[in-house]
């Protein structure tokens, strides 16, 4: 029986194909080029569309959707200026693995490169920051093309997909098939055989778990049920490992424990798993000789001995792999010889601290913050700059997923809009933003976004008048010439306000408390100011 073949125009094949893959959401801002999509939309109602105030928005919240829901971020801007404006985006979400597809407006194919109105080379733009780019100058071209970019964007070590459509292609018209094509990809198990037999003879090992390990918690922590190493974490693998297991040390890096630094430094075998090992983390270790002892798993190959030089390594889903180890222990009588004896010492180099002012301070804020969220389950996100390690070092997770941040781009403005997209996707409890005054002024118009669909979202914003991290580093590498890092800031109360929506301001550390359960009662969106030490360092 011959199959019947519909033939719509390229617009209509852009919405049903995208219906064929289950999208639900798309985040986005329309203009002249691809109005005829935003037609079709209108026209249905399997496809929410959220609609932002910037595109540099859509994308994060695309982004924030994408780490929580497991499923690719789906973005829709227009042409030129509208597509220029999500490389921040694209980029962060390059580095993080985040899956997207990006899909930019275009001048009709006969115009392009002839530098028609709001034309602009986004393919060549963004190349070097998505894991694939298309341009799309035929509607025949449209159907498989979209397969294909939702099967990269998620496949491998995930990230961000452009597709970029020129506006002649939305009216043309083609032939729909309406199959969704398998990926045809299978996943090859790689002899572990070795890898285990180094781990099971080291007397120091520790198991490093980052961002690549996520989806894998699971087996992580079933592996080292058996194997009962010390583990550790880069920031974006906070949760993967309980916080309150004993075998569990802290983050690492320039930022993290010191007591996870030194289970590092002491170790005889690093099993990393899914961490990069950025320079954040490396110059801790310039010192120790970590090439002889690193063993490397990751999805991605390239990634392989591209900072560190890998002693041994395994390439693949860490979630196959570590299953396929955990069979093998269970099953071929590996024992561990690892003889740590007393690890109590490290958690003794941990930092202590304590106010050196009256005012209000950082750390105690998130302190709080994390008593006050102890159990709830829910997820938080956060800006980029000083707040944001206050948070990671002071919130603590018990599952991957929860903690949502910038850590390769250290994006200011991601942690608001990534709120935003979260909240979209589960609307049924609070999501958290941790946000200092300069980066949440970022994209601070996105509050209308919150208002338009009433999204549960609360701002906490830290309020120092300077943008902290920099003026830190002045304080450390300029001998405290602070120089265009003392800021003016809106009255936040009053911004809330203007928006239609509620807030309060806290200057002191009894009123932390009381804020926290006001803004978790009320409806909606609230923002919490909160005036700290504006010296404060980390």
């Amino acid at each position: 029986m011959n199959k019947i073949l519909k033939t719509l125009t390229g617009a209509e094949i852009i919405i049903n194909t995208l219906k064929k893959l289950g999208v639900e959401k798309i985040f986005g801002y329309p203009g002249g080029i691809v109005l005829k999509i935003y037609d079709e939309l209108y026209k249905q109602n399997d496809i929410q569309h959220i609609l932002v105030r910037h595109e540099q928005a859509a994308v994060h919240a695309a982004d924030g959707y994408a780490r929580v829901s497991g499923k690719a971020g789906v973005v829709l801007v227009t042409s030129g200026p509208g597509a220029t404006n999500t490389v921040s985006g694209i980029a962060n979400a390059y580095l993080d693995g985040v899956p997207l597809v990006v899909l930019t407006g275009q001048v009709t194919a006969d115009l392009i490169g002839k530098d028609a109105f709001q034309e602009a080379d986004i393919c060549d733009i963004t190349r070097s920051c998505a894991k694939k780019v298309y341009q799309v100058k035929s509607a025949n071209e449209l159907e498989k093309t979209l397969y294909d970019a939702f099967n990269i964007a998620m496949s491998g070590k995930k990230g961000p997909v452009v597709v970029d459509l020129a506006k002649n292609i939305l009216y043309e018209s083609a032939e729909f098939d309406g199959i969704v094509a398998e990926s045809g990809m299978s996943d090859v198990i790689p002899d572990v055989t070795n890898i285990l037999k180094e781990l099971c003879a080291a007397k120091r090992p520790v198991i490093v778990t980052g961002g690549g390990s996520k989806e894998a918690y699971k087996e992580v922590r079933a592996l080292n049920k058996i194997l009962k190493f010390p583990v550790v974490t880069t920031m974006m693998g906070l949760g993967v490992y309980p916080f309150d297991d004993e075998n569990y040390f802290g983050m690492i890096g320039i930022f993290g424990d010191r007591a996870a630094n030194a289970v590092i430094k002491e170790s005889d075998l690093i099993f990393s798993i899914g961490a990069r090992f950025n320079d954040r983390i490396t110059c801790c270790f310039e010192k120790a000789d970590l090439e002889k002892k690193f063993i490397q798993l990751d999805i991605n190959e390239r990634e392989i001995s591209r900072v560190i030089k890998a002693h041994d390594f395994i390439t693949g889903d860490s979630k196959i792999i570590l299953a396929e180890m955990i069979k093998k222990l269970e099953t071929c009588g590996f024992l561990p010889a690892a003889e740590w004896g007393v690890t109590e010492k490290f958690r003794a180099l941990n930092v202590k601290r304590g106010a050196k002012t009256n005012m209000l301070q950082s750390f105690e804020v998130m302190q709080e913050l994390d008593k006050f969220i102890r159990g709830k389950d829910l997820t938080v996100t956060t800006e980029v700059g000083q707040h944001q390690l206050w948070a990671a070092q002071n919130l603590h997770f018990s599952k991957p997923g929860k903690f949502l941040t910038s850590g390769g781009s250290g994006t200011m403005g991601f942690g608001f809009p990534a709120a935003i997209g979260a909240a979209v996707f589960d609307m049924s409890k609070p999501v958290i933003c941790v946000a200092g005054d300069g980066s949440f002024q970022m994209n601070l118009q996105e509050l209308a976004t919150c208002r338009d669909y009433n999204l549960p979202v609360k701002i906490l914003v830290l309020n120092n008048g300077y943008l902290g991290m920099v003026r830190q580093l002045q304080e450390k590498q300029c001998d405290g010439r602070y120089f265009e890092t003392k800021i003016s800031n809106p009255d936040f109360m009053k911004i809330a306000e203007s928006y239609g929506l509620k807030g309060c301001r806290v200057c002191c550390r009894s009123e932390i408390l009381p804020a926290l359960e006001k803004a978790f009662k009320t409806d909606g969106t609230f923002i919490v100011e909160f005036i700290v030490e504006p010296m404060e360092v980390l």
